[in-house]
């Protein structure tokens, strides 16, 4: 078989909610339904998502995730991130909602992952591996993108990250990058 079309359904407490969060994102509308059973379903151009609606559902408490793969992920984040700023005034980065920075994880795939108000971990990927992170500075971000980012545990991301910059040299090429991302643990660390 081939061309086989794949769509996650994913939990949320509010159809409406998360109707708002994806149009904000650049997402339309393409199917609603409130009775009998909630499900709403939104796309942005080949990605497709659908949701149903669960009383009593804590998103906090959330396991759901899916990957989408594209072919690059900063035009994406971009767009994604225009749209939270024209909402918000700026990038949602800790709590529920959030989204995280495109940064090269220590599986060698470049990503950044967008936490939606249901809890569903939208975990967008590049597509073709990226060189692998010689300094160890960079193993360490990979590192710390991998805790922070992908599972959601910004305190032993910024750990690690703390740790790589203290025994930096300050010459390394990622060196801003790494201090960048540390101010921005912090920040969601703190805003938890």
């Amino acid at each position: 078989m081939a061309n086989e079309l794949t769509i996650p359904l994913l939990p949320c407490p509010s159809i409406d909610e998360i109707a708002s969060f994806y149009e904000m994102l650049g997402f339309e509308i393409t199917y609603r339904q409130t009775r009998p059973n909630p499900h709403v379903a939104v796309r942005r151009e080949d990605i497709n998502l659908h949701f149903f609606g669960m009383d009593g559902y804590d998103p906090a408490q959330s396991y759901s995730t899916c990957l989408v793969i594209v072919d690059d992920t900063s035009e994406l984040f971009e767009a994604f991130a225009a749209g939270m700023r024209a909402v918000h005034g700026k990038l949602l980065a800790s709590g529920i909602p959030r989204m995280t920075r495109p940064r090269l994880r220590n599986d060698r795939y470049t990503g950044f992952t967008v936490v939606d108000p249901g809890g569903n971990w939208i975990r967008i990927h590049k597509a073709a591996e990226e060189a692998e992170a010689r300094t160890k500075l960079a193993k360490a971000m990979a590192n710390a993108a991998r805790q922070a980012d992908a599972r959601g545990d910004e305190r032993q991301g910024l750990k690690i990250l703390e740790g790589a910059l203290k025994r930096a040299t300050g010459d390394e090429p990622e060196f801003r990058a790494a201090q960048e991302y540390r101010d921005e643990l912090i920040e969601r660390v703190n805003g938890l």
